[in-house]
């Protein structure tokens, strides 16, 4: 069975004692359900929050229970005013780095040749990668979605020999998150099923089965359910709902049922 993923992207939010109340939140609330083996608890607080956020992680949950950069740098290390290398994401204790998320594809411009950049920064320095793709309203509306995400895909799937093991994408339709709308589950997992046929036609059908891939556009508990039912959606990349310790669990029990 593929790893099941929920991930919290908090984004620009908290400060830091917001960032242990939440943290420390989720890990009792952890405590009290049974974990499948087969899931993975991820949060990715802001940069500076990481190392001490990571010491608010139970060593108990420590197996499932893991830290994630929401960025790396392209750059291994230098003059680089502002940057944070990979390198350093490691030693602070994160074992994931987001790449390529939507809004910063929109607000800093990056393109897909720098994103390439950062997930081997991020492979050379042991560290997993979400990796987001995703199409914007204009793209979707003319039915430039799966050549969009096609498109951002294959860039990076060079990069993935020897790695593979090590990459998990989110499917992230723009004009779903913040917005409060959301993708059906029946539009979700047609892009989800798309991008499992790319990663066939690259790597094989075994690749395929085994990576997991999640949908991040305004998933929440009344709606996580649905949406986890699918076939090729292996959880979520949550924004908005993952910044309450109530409902970030509750999205975690709607795929506990799912593997149950």
């Amino acid at each position: 069975m593929r790893k099941k993923i929920i991930a919290g992207n908090w984004k620009m939010n908290l400060n830091l004692a917001e960032a242990e109340d939440l943290v420390k939140g989720v890990a009792s609330g952890l405590q009290t359900r049974n974990i499948s083996e087969n899931l993975k608890v991820i949060i990715a607080p802001s940069h500076p929050y990481l190392f001490t956020v990571n010491t608010f992680i139970p060593g108990s949950q420590s197996h499932f229970f893991h830290l994630s950069a929401q960025d790396c740098s392209i750059n291994k290390s230098g003059a680089f005013t502002g940057d944070v290398a990979a390198s350093m994401l490691k030693n602070v204790g994160c074992d994931f780095t987001l790449v390529g998320h939507s809004e910063r594809r929109k607000y800093q411009k990056e393109s897909n040749e720098e994103l390439v950049e950062k997930v081997k920064q991020a492979f050379d320095n042991n560290l997993k990668v979400i990796f987001c793709c995703g199409e914007t309203i204009e793209e979707r509306k003319a039915e430039k979605h799966f050549e969009v995400i096609e498109n951002q895909l294959e860039t990076v799937f060079s990069e993935l020999e020897g790695n593979l093991e090590n990459f998990v994408i989110a499917y992230e339709p723009v004009w779903a998150i913040g917005t409060g709308e959301t993708a059906t589950p029946q539009q979700a997992q047609e892009v989800h099923k798309f991008i499992r046929g790319l990663l066939s036609n690259k790597f094989g059908n075994k690749v395929a089965e085994e990576m997991s891939i999640l949908y991040g556009g305004s998933c929440k508990p009344t709606n996580a359910s649905d949406l986890f039912a699918q076939a090729d959606i292996d959880g979520g990349l949550i924004g908005g709902a993952s910044l309450k310790a109530e409902s970030f669990l509750g999205i975690i029990d709607a795929m506990l049922n799912e593997i149950a």
